[in-house]
């Protein structure tokens, strides 16, 4: 049932790499924590461990990308755990090959996955935190939103639009009190970063999913009267 003295959480893409590890740095902290993947599977095991570390969580399998899920997703956790008080739009997909090899199916997954999900959990959270005047976005793009890499083409253009879309949030709701939290890794060491092939990337010296998952913490526990819009996180020694 909703516990009205903890502050509620929903992470995307939840059962690995940075979501993961915000699920948990959040739930460790005392946050209720709502969480969402493709595979029911491994959501069920997520809260199971979760829920194991003593951490309040709820959650489904969500194609962040439809809109008819993301509501049952939000509906879901707003009835177990209480009003969504941070969103953390983490989901995402990397395809990084050059441009004469790349399919239009995975240009559009990336749109969908990367840009599309983020505006359906924005519109599907943001009337209820306007009603209670405070709250937080928090968009997990990457210093890919910023530059290029070869083969980057539709990774790279999905996150500088996840870049232009928080910048015009942040003056659209900031006077109702919402926060909007751009973060931009650098290399994190995930499955997607390893799956890739485009450029190379050294385990031991990138940064790891809990860096970026602290990262995040700290934007949200900042006073409500302080604002960090745009966090970059790079490796100290590169």
């Amino acid at each position: 049932m909703p516990n009205p003295t903890s502050q509620v959480a929903l992470v995307t893409g939840a059962t690995a790499g940075i979501g993961r590890a915000t699920a948990f740095a959040l739930g460790r902290a005392g946050w209720a924590v709502g969480v969402c993947a493709r595979s029911g599977a491994r959501v069920d095991a997520l809260l199971a461990e979760l829920r194991a570390a003593g951490i309040r969580a709820a959650g489904r399998a969500a194609d962040v990308g439809d809109p008819a899920a993301v509501e049952a997703l939000v509906g879901h956790v707003e009835r177990e755990l209480g009003p969504v008080d941070a969103l953390v739009n983490n989901a995402g997909v990397l395809y990084a090959r050059p441009l004469a090899e790349l399919t239009l199916e995975e240009w559009d997954e990336s749109m969908r996955t990367n840009v599309r999900a983020i505006f359906l959990l924005t519109r599907a959270v943001l009337p209820g935190m306007r009603a209670r005047k405070a709250g937080a976005i928090v968009n997990v793009a990457s210093l890919s939103g910023k530059t290029g890499f070869a083969g980057g083409t539709a990774y790279c253009a999905s996150k500088h639009a996840v870049m232009g879309f928080s910048r015009a949030l942040l003056p659209e709701v900031r006077g109702d009190g919402i926060r909007v939290i751009a973060v931009l890794p650098g290399s994190v060491d995930t499955a997607m970063i390893r799956r890739q092939t485009a450029f190379e990337s050294d385990p031991a010296r990138i940064l790891q999913p809990e860096d970026v998952a602290a990262t995040i913490l700290h934007a949200l526990t900042l006073p409500p009267r302080a604002l960090v819009s745009e966090v970059e996180v790079r490796p100290t020694t590169p």
